[in-house]
């Protein structure tokens, strides 16, 4: 059956709870008006005993940071803020210019330095959409709220961090820092309440931050969305607002990742080791970047964190305890469709239980750059509901039509555990206490979390923020066809807002999040938490965490596979085989069907295949593919035809076996030899060649890292890469990525020829600029913890930089980790510089 998502809902037949509405009265309401308060209350923190110092008592900070090979910095202080000071600073030295760009973004004020469009005078709106947005959601409001309601942790991390910024910004100077964003007039100092700001605003990637422009649309029927003047001086201006807004995804930058955890009985010494292989984005705000933490006797703690994390490591691991994340396949937020007011002719009141509730509106301004040096402000009325931002998407989610209208309800709106959750999983001593982590708080956002301790313990959990819906809800939205269609046509879940036994008031609390503990593994690459470890599937779960009995992701197969063939004969693995199982560039598709493909093609000869557009001779195609070793390595001739062949595959597979629950990890299996499997490979070979690239290539020469010099322009310099991609079903993965990355920081992209795959003609290839990034594979031993890792893009945004491409090179010259300096003797014997920062004054 086919559905579309408009009119789909039919808030009062959908349920068959006619009896329930008409005993509340039928069209007599009774208004409970819900105006939005113009500022949130405190949140009152839980009460947290400090293991570790939080201010530096007597007011001065100051850490010592010692750099080593590949710009690592090392920081020692005696308390967090100090330590957070530190940390701020290094990083800012690396990339100023990211943090300072999304400081702007989320505190809404790209139109005041970029004015209203990203292709000026277009009418895209973009900026307007980013800066009405955030501003809808509060985030700023909340951050300056609440800040002082926070723990005394959270309130030294955020100060320090943004001391540390300010500090290196004023030692080197706006004029001296990255040319990206030199002399920029945005880039300032920032405080402790910007940093919080961008904390909440990150926690809203998977969420509300995708419906941006659906809120920027939202308007009662007959009134109009578009931003107008505040003062009546400047009525003059016109503004041009004609945005494109289209159905919001779930996780519209794709992000994911693999992780494992291995325990005692899968490992040589009988200890615990992690693998962390997250695939995030080179370019743009969503880039790691390592740093080692150390407060004598409280904290010791290497790993890596996205961009502006203040202080604390998201992914690392401690003398004790290692863990990584992989992107949760859990929905966080659900739409609502409202039951309008019958008797309300504005349309600005919904029906909740059969009483009246308020639409409430509020206008909103912001500063637009309209010319060199001049600005005005913009105002626009944002509406809010008892469930959150009114939503409008054309086609979709509308206002008024059949008497409904839309609201998205996000459960990581506000909240405020992220960095003492992340702390307190740094600070955990064993696995147990990394699992009270996960009590206490509920701020890890958008993510699994796999660990392993030095004891040989793993544990898993998905205990990102997932709305906590009630039994009734669940039952409905699992069994009722229509919100059943309503989210296979959305792709997120579609509640009706007309009963309160819809909605939800907090996360899923951690009992009933999907976990496991033991002494043997634990996996996830971005399937669900369903088979985090076969032999004991989870089950039982909200549906909101993802599906079970599923057609596993090509990637999820792989995973599995490497988990039981990679070991050595033994069964039980030891570093460098992890490391090779991450490294081996293997494809389970390739593993799959590429003997019949072959066959297949060799059978073919040299009779033609008739494509819509030409006869195309497949031989040569099929001698190069003869030539290709089944993995994606720089000197593997023809990766490239297959990777084009699986763009078509996946569009349309031809598997031989279809997929059975009853042998998840093996099926769909096989190549089906057919007109439609020689077609694609037909379709391949001719994309190869209107690319101007050879079929027999290897890899390294048309796969390639190209930096973009500080004015967004291609540097020139193409640097071969190894690794293969989710669509071949690889492991180590990376991709192209041409869209908006998260900043206005100025790069250059290569488009792809067609719409079959990312293959460019203009670049020549595959430009790189997404996938595996912070690589590490975590060891325990007798001694602690042995690690090895990389940061495939190096650790600094500027162009040039000492750091800005060391790892880089490092990783194509051969796929490899490098020794993570984690003891005070091998940080000594590989320091480059240290310095010890003040904020004294001098």
């Amino acid at each position: 059956m086919n559905y579309s998502i408009k009119n789909i809902i039919k808030p009062i037949s959908i349920i068959g709870l006619f009896s329930i509405l008409s005993a509340c009265g039928g069209g007599d309401y009774t208004y409970i008006g819900t105006p939005e308060p113009e500022t949130p209350e405190p949140i009152t923190p839980p009460f947290v005993v400090t293991p570790v110092p939080s201010f530096d008592g007597d007011g001065v900070l100051s850490a010592n940071i010692r750099w080593t090979d590949y710009g690592v910095p090392h920081i020692t202080a005696d308390n967090l803020e100090s330590m957070s000071y530190g940390v701020g600073y290094a990083f800012a030295k690396d990339n100023i210019c990211m943090l300072a760009d999304q400081i702007l973004k989320y505190n809404s004020q790209r139109a005041k330095y970029y004015g209203p469009d990203i292709v000026p005078s277009s009418g895209d709106s973009a900026h307007l959409i980013n800066d009405f947005g955030f501003l809808t959601l509060g985030i700023r409001a909340h951050a300056a709220q609440n800040i002082k309601s926070l723990s005394s942790n959270s309130q030294a991390l955020l100060s320090g961090y943004a001391q540390g910024y300010n500090k290196y910004l004023a030692d080197t100077g706006v004029a001296n820092i990255d040319g990206s964003c030199a002399n920029m007039p945005w880039v300032q100092p920032i405080s402790d309440i910007d940093m919080l700001t961008y904390t909440l605003g990150i926690a809203l990637l998977p969420g509300a931050a995708n419906f941006l422009g659906p809120m920027f649309l939202a308007a009662p029927p007959g009134e109009s969305f578009a931003p107008y003047p505040q003062s009546a001086d400047v009525n003059h201006y016109k503004v041009n607002s004609t945005p494109v807004v289209t159905l919001p995804k779930k996780n519209p930058s794709d992000l994911g990742s693999n992780g494992w955890g291995l325990g005692k009985d899968k490992t040589e010494n009988g200890k615990g080791m992690v693998l962390a292989n997250p695939h995030f984005p080179h370019t743009g705000n969503l880039r790691f970047w390592q740093f080692h933490i150390t407060i004598p006797e409280h904290l010791n703690v290497m790993g890596s964190s996205l961009t502006g994390m203040p202080g604390v490591v998201n992914i690392g691991f401690n003398e004790n305890v290692a863990w990584t994340h992989t992107f949760s396949s859990a929905e966080h937020f659900v739409v609502y469709q409202l039951t309008l007011n019958p008797n309300d002719p504005a349309q600005m009141s919904q029906v909740i239980d059969g009483a009246n509730r308020l639409i409430t509106g509020k206008e909103i301004a912001i500063d637009v750059a309209v010319g060199p040096g001049q600005t005005i402000k913009l105002a626009k009325m944002t509406y809010s509901t008892h469930h959150g931002p009114m939503v409008v998407v054309p086609g979709n989610f509308a206002w008024g039509p059949g008497g409904s209208a839309f609201a998205i309800k996000d459960a990581n709106l506000g909240n405020v555990d992220i960095i003492d959750h992340w702390l307190a999983m740094n600070l955990a001593g064993n696995i147990a206490e990394f699992k009270q982590a996960f009590v206490d708080y509920d701020g890890v956002i958008f993510n699994n979390t796999m660990s392993a301790d030095s004891d040989g313990n793993v544990f898993y959990i998905d205990d990102s923020t997932v709305p906590n819906l009630s039994a009734t809800a669940i039952n409905e939205m699992t069994t009722n066809p229509l919100l059943v269609g309503a989210k296979q046509a959305a792709g997120f879940t579609v509640l009706p807002g007309f009963l309160s036994a819809f909605d939800f008031d907090r996360a899923v609390p951690y009992e009933n999040a999907p976990q496991y503990s033991g002494t043997d593994s634990v996996q996830n690459s971005n399937d669900s938490y369903w088979l985090t470890n076969i032999n004991a599937p989870i089950t039982g779960i909200s549906p909101l965490y993802g599906a079970v009995d599923n057609q596993q992701s090509l990637r999820s197969r792989l995973a599995q596979k490497l988990l039981v063939d990679s070991a050595g004969s033994d069964g039980l693995f030891n570093p460098a085989e992890v490391e090779q199982a991450l490294l081996s560039n293997r494809s389970y598709l390739a593993e799959n069907i590429l003997t019949d493909l072959l066959s297949i093609c060799q059978a073919q000869g040299s009779t033609v295949v008739s494509l819509e557009t030409q006869d195309v001779d497949i031989s040569d195609g099929c001698a190069a593919l003869a030539l290709w070793d089944g993995t994606f390595n720089s000197n593997s001739s023809a990766a490239h035809l297959f990777r084009e062949f699986a763009f078509l595959f996946d569009k349309k597979p031809q598997w031989q076996q279809s997929f059975s629950k009853d042998n998840v990890l093996t099926t769909p299996s096989g190549l089906m030899n057919n007109a439609t499997t020689l077609e694609q490979f037909a379709q391949a070979q001719l994309n190869v060649e209107s690319a101007g690239l050879a079929l027999d290539a290897t890899l390294g020469s048309v796969q390639f890292v190209e930096r973009s010099l500080a004015d967004g322009s291609a540097s020139g310099i193409k640097i071969p890469w190894a690794g293969s991609h989710n669509i071949e079903g690889g492991f180590n993965v990376f991709d192209t990525r041409t869209g908006n990355d998260g900043s206005l920081l100025p790069r250059h992209v290569y488009p792809a020829q067609n719409s079959d795959s990312i293959l460019s003609a203009e670049g020549g290839g595959y430009h790189i600029n997404y996938g595996s990034s912070w690589m590490t594979v975590v060891n325990f031993t007798d001694d602690g913890p042995v690690a090895r890792g990389l940061l495939s893009y190096s650790q600094s945004h500027e162009y040039g930089s000492d750091h800005s491409i060391d790892q880089t090179l490092l990783y194509s010259q051969q796929p490899q980790l490098r020794p993570l300096r984690f003891t005070q003797a091998d940080i000594e014997a590989n320091k480059v510089f240290e310095m010890t920062i003040s904020s004294a004054p001098e």
